[in-house]
């Protein structure tokens, strides 16, 4: 069996790919235990600034396997199933809450889970072909893996209801009016695109990037106060940090800084 995760770091950015290509990607346990043990290893290596996320061949990821749903029905007791899929679902939050940038890189289809672990990340390019749908509704599920969390915050509450309940199918220019998305390209750009931007962001201040995501994951659900005291923390610390000395030596040299990451 091809390993259904691939992985690669080229000039500090990692590429997961999700490979089930002839299942478009579907998910497996294979492939989560795969991200699980990836994300956090990631994360902590210093050679690695940028974590990009895509799918093999012509899909992103189609969700959970319809397919082996309808070939069997689990065996394990309530408690047990929903302890193993929080288990699993911890991919998205890894995603969120790494204190590195997080790329979705949509090639095609994103649909239930999949969109969600898309949603997850911090930005997402998707391809001209590239197409979304919270998939749910149609095989009678409510939905996982925190997409209603991060559909709620990207476009507003009302809105994800609706893609929740209704299961539309959105192409690639609808969810970039919607804010779904960040950018769209064609598709034989899709590639070089996103890697323009991991680029830009694994050489940019790297400390300063990650507590920026801090700053926001906090904003998403604390309150004023709360966010003002981790602001002035975390400015302080970047005032103490390498590339910030860098930068303000750059900035009366009249040139670019080069930034380390620390």
């Amino acid at each position: 069996m091809p390993h259904e995760l691939l992985e690669s770091v080229t000039d500090r950015v990692a590429t997961l790919t999700l490979n089930r290509p002839d299942r478009l990607n579907a998910l497996s346990t294979p492939m989560l235990d795969g991200l699980i043990e990836a994300l956090p290893r990631l994360a902590a290596d210093p050679a690695v600034g940028v974590v990009v996320l895509t799918g093999a061949g012509r899909g992103f990821c189609a969700g959970g396997d319809v397919k082996n749903m309808a070939e069997g029905t689990s065996q394990l007791g309530l408690d047990d199933a929903v302890q193993r899929l929080r288990g699993r679902m911890e991919v998205s939050r890894l995603l969120h809450e790494i204190p590195k940038p997080t790329i979705a890189m949509v090639n095609g289809p994103a649909a239930g889970a999949g969109l969600a672990m898309a949603l997850a990340c911090d930005l997402r390019i998707a391809s001209e072909s590239a197409r979304f749908i919270t998939a749910f509704a149609k095989v009678g599920f409510s939905g996982d893996f925190g997409g209603s969390y991060f559909l709620s915050k990207l476009i507003g509450t009302g809105k994800a209801r609706e893609l929740y309940y209704l299961g539309e199918q959105l192409d690639a220019g609808t969810a970039l009016a919607l804010g779904v998305v960040n950018t769209v390209v064609p598709d034989f750009e899709l590639l070089d695109a996103t890697m323009a931007l991991a680029q830009r962001l694994a050489h940019g201040p790297g400390v300063a990037i990650g507590l920026m995501k801090q700053n926001f994951n906090a904003a998403e659900t604390g309150t004023l106060s709360a966010l003002l005291d981790l602001e002035a923390t975390n400015q302080v610390r970047t005032a103490r940090t390498e590339d910030h000395q860098e930068a303000a030596r750059a900035f009366v040299d009249k040139r670019a800084p080069v930034f380390k990451g620390r």
